[in-house]
């Protein structure tokens, strides 16, 4: 019976494989336009990502010109309390496509073509991964946290562990797109709580996101994180807002 499915094509990678690949054949995670592989760029929109080498400053990450090593001047006037930010491309027209088709056309595949990049940025003395949480409405109605897929496919490619329900928002936050800094801040003061602080004491954690903007939310999640007794938090997303732009 094995020869016999064999030769009729019923093994994996038989003709039923390769008419499903032919029928539905990956695509561009920017354009949806055919491409050879998954989680593959078309060359137009990989050539329309800014990846960033962590050449910045030294404690947010923020690109800055000249030798590496240097402080930019907002961490020199107010020193930020997480320990990095490590952003796998600068927001723009390509990067920020993955997270709408990932949030707004729940293509969750999309959640492994951003983990790629980001795992390779993972501090090496990070022991946890926690995702930044939605809260319970916004889940139910999106049906999954991007940030926990995400968080996954970073796992699956560093073997760190992830925490997943390691926040919790426990209350509604209003979309930050379009207030200032100062409201951010204020939207997301005390929305986040540990559910287990002995899960996050003492250890160094990677806060999982997509596109960290103004910091506003991850900022607050590093506070609660510090707070229930983690020894330091380094944010890591797919995109980061340079040069004023938004989402």
């Amino acid at each position: 019976m094995g020869g016999q499915a064999k030769a009729t094509g019923f093994a994996p990678g038989g003709w039923l494989a390769g008419a499903i690949r032919w029928a539905l054949p990956p695509r561009c995670p920017g354009c949806a336009e055919p491409v050879e592989a998954d989680h593959r760029f078309c060359a137009s929109c990989w050539g329309r990502l800014r990846f960033l080498d962590g050449a910045g400053c030294v404690r947010c990450g923020l690109p800055l010109p000249g030798e590496p090593g240097q402080h930019c001047g907002a961490c020199l006037a107010d020193p930020p309390r997480h320990a990095g930010i490590h952003a796998a491309v600068a927001y723009g027209p390509i990067a920020r496509e993955l997270p709408i088709r990932l949030k707004h056309g729940g293509r969750i595949g999309v959640a492994q073509t951003m983990a790629g990049p980001m795992a390779r940025l993972v501090p090496h003395d990070a022991e946890l991964l926690v995702p930044v949480p939605l809260h319970r409405w916004r889940l139910w109605r999106r049906g999954f946290n991007q940030a926990v897929l995400i968080g996954e496919g970073v796992s699956q490619r560093t073997g760190l562990p992830l925490l997943r329900g390691g926040l919790e928002r426990v209350r509604a936050t209003p979309l930050l797109r379009g207030l200032s800094p100062r409201e951010r801040r204020k939207a997301v003061t005390s929305a986040f709580r540990v559910t287990d602080r002995a899960a996050v004491k003492g250890r160094r954690i990677v806060l999982i996101d997509d596109v960290y903007t103004t910091g506003a939310t991850a900022n607050a999640c590093v506070r609660a994180l510090l707070a229930a007794g983690a020894a330091s938090v380094a944010i890591l997303c797919w995109a980061r807002v340079i040069d004023g732009a938004d989402d």
